[in-house]
């Protein structure tokens, strides 16, 4: 039996889904989460093998939530769901583990097919986004490889590029989920790093040593 955990704000969708799911002798909800704060409570609880996660949910949305739960429970399996296929936070959201995704209109065969291979350890995802993933892999790889002469981390890395596009320090720790301490914490080091004094060098620095992409 494959215990399935539902995470969508909206009650009438999780209500569509149960109804479908009682229908397949090899599936089971045992629970659902209105937002992704209670969808990592109710994981943790719960311990559910496929978990169905809305990308746009309160208090915490489902790239966050995704996160979190994986770093607790990284063999739970998690299918987004969303309404568009290249919603950057679908690609945020399977770079920190989650195993695929499924439009919200899909038919019905197709989302328990989906849920059956992620609980058998597969992944679920077209062309584009298995493309679009691994590129992104690949040149973060390279980009660390290329640096290692300065030491930065991947976060260090991912940090100075948005450093280098103007952001905050807020819309910096907004954008990774990390609190303005820790991203003051991540820029001493950087600067310590590349012996730099101030954000502007830094970015300049990182441009012309090939450090970020423009």
């Amino acid at each position: 039996m494959i215990k399935v955990l539902i995470a969508d704000d909206h009650k009438m969708f999780r209500q569509g889904l149960r109804l479908l799911f009682e229908m397949e002798p090899d599936i089971k909800i045992i629970g659902e989460a209105r937002d992704g704060l209670e969808a990592h409570e109710m994981a943790e609880a719960l311990q559910p093998d496929v978990i169905l996660m809305d990308i746009n949910m309160p208090v915490i949305d489902g790239v966050e939530a995704t996160r979190r739960i994986l770093k607790e429970q990284p063999d739970a399996g998690i299918i987004i769901l969303t309404m568009f296929r290249e919603d950057e936070h679908v690609f945020q959201a399977i770079k920190a583990g989650a195993h695929g995704y499924v439009l919200k209109d899909a038919d019905s065969n197709e989302v328990t097919k989906a849920i059956r291979a992620v609980a058998a350890g597969e992944s679920v995802l077209d062309t584009a986004m298995t493309g679009k993933v691994f590129n992104q892999f690949k040149l973060m790889s390279e980009m660390v490889e290329k640096n290692n002469a300065e030491g930065l981390t991947e976060r260090e890395l991912e940090i100075l590029a948005l450093i280098a596009q103007g952001s905050s320090n807020r819309e910096i720790g907004d954008r990774l989920f990390l609190s303005e301490k820790t991203i003051k914490n991540y820029i001493t080091s950087i600067f310590q790093k590349l012996q730099t004094n101030d954000r502007t060098q830094a970015a300049v620095y990182a441009l012309q040593r090939g450090l970020i992409q423009k």
